[in-house]
């Protein structure tokens, strides 16, 4: 089974980027009404680094760094990668960097309660900048279902319910300048943050964590342990290194040649595993996309 390690440096956390919910859901929420950022800038990202970025900050500000076209519909519209068909190839090489505000200040979505403000506005700057045009279908996927290694059973002591409330440390954010970016060896309060073989996850639902497991499992992941609340834990494991030569100056870690692939990971540290199944699931079809003008 190919494992898919996450990009070097891909953060996700709620109080700084809050929460790439692209790669969370299965169903495509609709607005109910179009909202719009007040200014943008869409800039090519030419540096080849694999750290790629999504910040959002108080003031109804949203940046991103170094992100694919791809990267940033499935942010928009709360996909996972496998929901998210067609398109030319340029949506996942090509990179690129927005700077966006929306007027006044947003009230944040708790993760799992539908589309931030800030997602919405970028669906409408995607199809202003992007001319993207897309539709809705259902389709059988292979996926893998999330479930506790023991039937009945009990996740790994490892596994821990998070105390923190992460609603009252979003709204304290409000009005606030923006945060600087998380640090490697921050604590990771709400959200998830993923490294080449390590996975941090704190105040998040293990849906989410589940939907975030794709990019390694190789197909979409659904939350199927019945385990509700929010979480805090730590997975490491042996991720394989990307196909193809690295970006120049970019090197990776060594891989832990003792360290489990992630499907042993699961079972021996947090009491999980996937198997596999097939389940209809919603997908966003591009009908039509162009290369933006840089601003």
């Amino acid at each position: 089974m190919r494992i898919r390690p996450l990009s070097s440096g891909v953060t996700i956390t709620l109080l700084t980027m809050f929460t790439m919910a692209g790669l969370f859901a299965q169903q495509i929420a609709e607005p109910a009404a179009p909202m719009f950022f007040e200014a943008a800038s869409v800039k090519p990202n030419k540096s080849g680094d694999l750290a790629q970025n999504i910040r959002r900050a108080p003031g109804g500000r949203l940046t991103t760094t170094n992100m694919p076209l791809r990267g940033l519909i499935t942010f928009a519209y709360q996909l996972q990668q496998a929901q998210l068909v067609g398109g030319p190839n340029w949506i996942s090489s090509d990179r690129f960097d927005i700077v966006a505000k929306m007027e006044g200040d947003p009230a944040p979505v708790p993760p799992g309660a539908g589309p931030d403000p800030l997602m919405l506005a970028m669906r409408s700057l995607l199809a202003d900048r992007f001319k993207l045009t897309v539709h809705k279908e259902t389709r059988d996927l292979d996926v893998y279902a999330l479930v506790l290694a023991k039937p009945g059973g009990k996740p790994s002591p490892a596994l821990k319910p998070s105390t923190t409330d992460c609603a009252q440390l979003m709204l304290g954010r409000r009005g606030g300048p923006p945060p600087p970016p998380p640090g490697p060896n921050d604590p990771v309060l709400c959200g998830m943050r993923g490294s080449f073989g390590r996975i941090q996850v704190g105040g998040f639902p293990m849906s989410q964590f589940a939907n975030g497991l794709q990019g390694q499992a190789g197909r979409l992941v659904l939350d199927r342990t019945g385990l509700t609340g929010n979480w805090e834990f730590e997975l490491t494991f042996a991720p394989e290194r990307p196909a193809g030569p690295l970006p120049p100056g970019v090197e990776l870690p060594p891989v832990d040649p003792n360290a489990p692939n992630l499907f042993t990971a699961l079972q021996e540290q947090l009491g999980l595993k996937l198997e596999s199944t097939k389940a209809p699931i919603e997908v966003l079809v591009i009908d039509q996309v162009e290369q933006p003008t840089p601003d």
